[in-house]
């Protein structure tokens, strides 16, 4: 027979065992990566069968308050009151009586924070009387504590995964956007083309195109799809692609084609978004050039100091079903004439008092420096974008399209 003193040794050991077994299987289970709904079953055997507890609730944040563990309990638990009946609960505590149904229905809170963030509530019937059960207290906070603190580093784990998922996912797009702009602008005796585009995010809605036809003629076109990011560049190859095909296999009235492309925005962006778009077809013989400003900035052609703004048009694409009206503008450009097109990120960028960069300020850069080549002219006017905002950030897609006509 054992003394007394004896008796609470053996007991005393077995809780050690107890206690010792428990923080083991917790932990080879989180050092094997196990899913959260098996350290959910191992803490749950922990509690009811080897600690003997028949009635508790476990609370725990993720995204949001969910309650994985319910046993002994059929009430219902409102999660959205959770952070307003139980934040204030910093420590283990004794609920004596409490208006909240879910509280009053336990004589235990155990509360878990992490850096000052509420990460679990375990909810516990318990007889205090026992000293056997409240003995346990402290051993079960550290024990939810060491559960919700693994299934949080858990999460935001998986969440670094998705996120670098998503890193490396948006380079691809990045590089394979890169390949949608012309790679290879002319510069000659005839013209010297160039183009600076900085996306807002790692790919952008901007987009600049020029297709050569054959014969000295081309098309040079800029578009700017509304919103930004992925969707915004998803539309935007699209539009690309169509383009290209449109005139890899003959040429079209430009009426016609707004009105194709037109159709083939509203089919894919069911009109959630719409495009801004402006295209030319130059002729570099007879020095003609035809063109629809569809709601797009207008571009702009300088020679000398005159400045001849281009905004014969029609609404932008995607805007309505059928577009009301096209108006075709055509040109004849003179000689040595620089074609400025842009989009909207480069005269809306705005200073640290709020006031855009400006159409004004940009034809006065471009006169300024047309005598240059059109890729040291582009890089003078981001130049003075990057002083106009200072320690701002570009808050939209940015690009400049440049042309000189000899």
């Amino acid at each position: 027979m054992y003394t007394t003193r004896e008796q609470d040794l053996v007991y005393q050991n077995e809780v050690k065992e107890i206690k010792l077994l428990s923080l083991l299987e917790i932990t080879n289970a989180i050092n094997e990566n196990a899913p959260v709904d098996h350290l959910m079953k191992i803490f749950t055997f922990i509690l009811k069968d080897q600690l003997g507890f028949s009635k508790f609730v476990l609370l725990m944040h993720q995204k949001e308050w969910e309650n994985p563990v319910k046993i002994g309990y059929k009430g219902k638990i409102n999660l959205n009151t959770i952070d307003k009946e139980f934040n204030r609960f910093k420590e283990i505590t004794i609920i004596e009586s409490s208006k909240s149904k879910l509280l009053h229905q336990f004589q235990v809170i155990i509360p878990v924070f992490h850096s000052e963030k509420p990460l679990a509530f375990l909810l516990l019937a318990s007889n205090l009387d026992s000293e056997n059960e409240t003995s346990y207290f402290s051993f079960v906070q550290t024990l939810t504590n060491i559960i919700a603190v693994a299934i949080e580093n858990k999460r935001l784990g998986e969440q670094h995964i998705i996120k670098e998922r998503i890193s490396k996912e948006l380079e691809v797009a990045r590089e394979m956007q890169k390949l949608l702009f012309p790679s290879d602008l002319p510069s000659n005796r005839k013209m010297d083309i160039s183009a600076k585009y900085i996306p807002r995010h790692a790919i952008g809605g901007d987009y600049y195109d020029f297709i050569p036809l054959g014969d000295d003629e081309y098309i040079i076109c800029i578009a700017d799809v509304s919103g930004k990011g992925v969707s915004a560049a998803l539309l935007m190859a699209n539009f690309q692609a169509t383009i290209r095909t449109l005139f890899k296999y003959q040429r079209f009235e430009m009426p016609f084609l707004l009105e194709e492309l037109n159709k083939k925005v509203m089919r894919s962006a069911k009109g959630e978004k719409f495009i801004t778009f402006f295209i030319a077809h130059y002729n570099a013989y007879n020095r003609k050039m035809q063109y629809v400003n569809a709601g797009h900035n207008h571009p702009f052609i300088l020679n000398g100091r005159k400045v001849m703004m281009l905004d014969k048009g029609c609404i932008g694409l995607g805007m309505l079903d059928e577009i009301p009206t096209i108006e075709v503008g055509n040109i004849q450009l003179e000689p040595n004439s620089t074609f400025v097109l842009y989009t909207d990120g480069l005269i809306e960028l705005e200073n640290q008092d709020g006031d855009f960069f400006g159409v004004p300020r940009l034809i006065k850069t471009a006169q300024s420096y047309a005598a240059l080549k059109m890729e040291d002219m582009n890089n003078i006017v981001f130049s003075k974008l990057d002083d106009w905002r200072e320690e701002l950030n570009f808050v939209d897609d940015t690009a400049i399209f440049s042309c000189k006509f000899f």
